[in-house]
């Protein structure tokens, strides 16, 4: 099942996407929410005629770097031996459609085209055998990173947790297993040109052993989003650009660069 979250009329739900072309796609709205006991109505409404939000508002946003060997490399930076994690605010996530700002305080943005895991239930020190039995689904992200402020603050908190830093969408798709998750081509485009192309397998960690390793030291919950790590080939963003991340068996996410204004 694709669950995609949306506003129409100002109310704001869930629903399964059904359809495969993509101006034929409708909405069947969800009774209740997705990580809890749902069914669908039977009342649908056009993709076309909606706003799509952010597929969850997470709690926390866990990212991973350097999960991508060629990509340290290519920032000239070890491949770490254990999971390397830094954290996105809730208020870094837009959605699919919306704008990224181009914060006023960098003059390097870049693209980093992601897997996203969503959690699909509270969980704390999940064992190996159980990390399936804990995520909801998966969805497209963009890691967007102000490079250059990275580099000069060696903190990350700036560089990568600024408002709308963190594009998802565009809905979660719940119907891949761990096998095919931890092996799905993963690209990023800008103004239609190839910028990144990579398979998830060819992660350092997988997806796995980045549940058991966040899992041990704090407690997730419904919604928080995991990110993967991204493959080689980040580069610049500039005001009116279109940036677009899609992943092999879930979707697209588009996104505009604006000036911050």
């Amino acid at each position: 099942m694709r669950i995609a979250r949306f506003s129409i009329d100002g109310n704001v739900a869930f629903g399964a996407v059904e359809g495969d072309k993509q101006d034929e796609l409708v909405l069947d709205i969800i009774k209740g929410i997705p990580f809890a006991d749902h069914e669908l109505s039977g009342t649908k409404v056009p993709l076309n005629k909606v706003r799509l939000l952010p597929p969850v508002l997470p709690n926390k946003v866990v990212a991973f770097g350097r999960n991508y060997s060629e990509h340290a490399r290519e920032l000239g930076n070890e491949v770490p031996e254990a999971p390397f994690a830094f954290f996105k605010p809730s208020t870094s996530v837009i959605g699919p459609g919306d704008d990224i700002q181009y914060p006023p305080f960098s003059e390097e943005l870049h693209h980093e085209a992601e897997l996203a895991v969503v959690i699909g239930r509270m969980c704390r020190e999940v064992p190996r055998e159980r990390v399936k039995d804990v995520i909801l689904g998966y969805t497209c992200a963009n890691d967007v990173t102000a490079r250059d402020v990275q580099k000069r603050e060696k903190q990350w908190a700036r560089a990568k947790g600024f408002d709308t830093s963190c594009p998802l969408g565009p809905w979660v798709e719940t119907d891949l297993d761990l096998a095919r998750a931890n092996d799905l081509t993963i690209q990023c485009t800008v103004n239609g040109l190839q910028r990144q192309l990579g398979r998830t397998s060819e992660m350092i960690h997988s997806i796995e052993d980045l549940v058991v390793n966040i899992s041990e030291a704090m407690t997730l919950l419904p919604g928080d989003v995991i990110l993967t790590g991204t493959p080689a080939g980040v580069g610049p963003l500039n005001v009116g650009d279109e940036v677009a991340v899609t992943i092999e068996g879930i979707g697209t996410l588009t996104n505009k660069v604006v000036k911050r204004g």
